[in-house]
């Protein structure tokens, strides 16, 4: 066997079972995706086996996008987690036969709770798909097993079914780049889209004080709000200046009374400052890419007020 030419057979097998998906897409397709549009509660979805695995995969997809929804695995269902299931709950249940005794053993509790079922099956005649509200059918001419057994083709059908209607909802939903920043704060791409809003020091951690505020009380609000640094606003909370631990450091080396100095007199009249609705990654480059890199930034909005500060270490932790 040339098992380069087999891994091209069963990919060109997988892309056949697309091409010929697309045909399956009718009225059903639609319904089931407004319903899901429409759900007040939850989307629960379930299957057995390798269609349990491809569900587990839906419901993350779903998750992550934008539309409430878990996964149950059948059995738990049988045993107590149907519990979780309410009247306003969508189901969506992914059987290649239809027929799988756990899948079906729910139903009629479901039917009971009053929960809509939507199903994923390749068998128009199947149990599954009597019971349901609204059948989805992904019928496949066969599995890429030469026996044509082991889920293989059909699996990934389902798959693709379950992307494509949570990429349809979140068109819907006009879920937005910083909407899915918002969902991943842990992943790469999430801290890229997340907004300094999300992170800055805000409320009582923002550091401020007054021009005419004594050079006591910038020490005791740079000292409790732990930042090395204090923005200085005036009557409406607009920036006028900034100073930070370094520029009284200067003032200490130079062994000159820092007592004796109004704030006015330390406070850098022109600082750099960002705004509470950029990037994170943007908010970084401008504190990195600097002849002398900059550890904390005062963050305005867009009318200039004061909402926060940002510290480099905020970002990089």
């Amino acid at each position: 066997m040339k098992i380069k030419k087999e891994i091209i057979t069963v990919i060109k097998d997988a892309v056949t079972t697309l091409e010929h998906l697309k045909h399956c897409v009718n009225a059903n397709y639609e319904k089931a995706v407004k319903i899901i549009f429409r759900c007040r509660g939850k989307v629960i979805v379930t299957g057995v086996g390798k269609s349990g695995i491809i569900a587990q995969k839906i419901a993350a997809t779903l998750v992550s996008t934008g539309t409430a929804a878990i996964y149950l695995h059948p059995t738990d269902g049988m045993h107590g987690s149907l519990g979780v299931i309410r009247k306003n709950d969508i189901i969506l249940a992914i059987g290649k036969s239809g027929e799988s005794a756990e899948l079906l053993g729910m139903l009629p509790s479901i039917r009971k709770i009053g929960s809509k079922i939507i199903s994923i099956t390749a068998n128009s005649e199947s149990t599954l798909a009597k019971k349901s509200d609204v059948v989805l059918i992904v019928k496949i001419k066969k599995e890429a097993c030469p026996f044509n057994l082991a889920p293989t083709n059909s699996t990934t059908a389902a798959l693709v079914v379950g992307d494509a209607i949570a990429v349809t909802l979140m068109k819907m939903r006009k879920f937005k780049p910083e909407d899915f920043g918002l969902l991943h704060p842990g992943g790469s791409l999430g801290r890229k889209l997340m907004r300094v809003a999300d992170i800055m020091k805000s409320d009582d951690e923002n550091a401020t004080i007054k021009i005419n505020d004594s050079i006591e009380r910038m020490l005791v609000e740079m000292t409790e709000k732990r930042v090395g640094a204090v923005s200085v606003i005036d009557k409406k909370r607009r920036l006028i200046g900034f100073i930070t631990d370094f520029d009284i450091r200067k003032i200490l080396e130079r062994r000159e009374d820092i007592f004796a100095k109004r704030i006015k007199d330390i406070m850098n009249k022109k600082p750099v400052f960002i705004y509470s609705d950029m990037k994170i990654a943007d908010a970084l480059a401008l504190m990195q890419n600097r002849e002398k890199p900059i550890a904390v930034l005062p963050v305005v909005d867009t009318k200039h007020t004061v909402v926060g500060i940002l510290h480099v270490h905020d970002i990089l932790k």
